[in-house]
């Protein structure tokens, strides 16, 4: 029997070319969202009325509501790696963990730590997460937080 010698190629994780994986991630927005424009409307249709994405807040909040001294962010499950087991959203990509992981670690860290700074400074915090948008129990959710002391 013939030894065969078998050749192994390494071939590029990525299917996209470098331009073009530029230009995908290029079209990912952190304003404008789907989620944030449906909870937008929803909190407006509510009443309440809010200041969008201030700048001279730690994190940059989505949604601020000086007089009520409350603050909503809406977190893309993967984005802000959402802790919730359940959540499919929130995999990690099959290629090039070693990028993505301290990625993503170091998204979630920075936004404990803008709602540390938040919280201490007075202001009450309520995160709401993409695959919750859509759940029934939402409006009833932002309407406790909204009214509450």
């Amino acid at each position: 029997m013939a030894k065969v010698a078998l050749k192994w190629t390494v071939t590029p994780m990525d299917t996209l070319s470098p331009k073009e994986r530029s230009e995908r991630m290029s079209r990912i927005r952190n304003a404008g969202t789907k989620p944030e424009m449906y909870l937008r409307r929803m909190i407006h249709g509510m009443g309440f009325r809010y200041r969008l994405h201030v700048s001279g807040l730690p994190g940059t909040p989505d949604l601020v509501f000086p007089g009520r001294g409350k603050i909503i962010f809406v977190h893309g499950c993967f984005w802000h790696r959402h802790p919730k087991p359940s959540c499919k959203l929130a995999r990690l990509p099959k290629s090039r963990l070693n990028f993505w992981r301290p990625k993503l670690e170091q998204n979630r860290e920075r936004d404990r730590k803008a709602q540390r700074t938040l919280r201490r400074a007075g202001w009450k915090v309520l995160v709401i997460w993409e695959c919750d948008i859509k759940s029934a129990r939402l409006a009833d959710t932002i309407r406790g937080f909204l009214e509450e002391d």
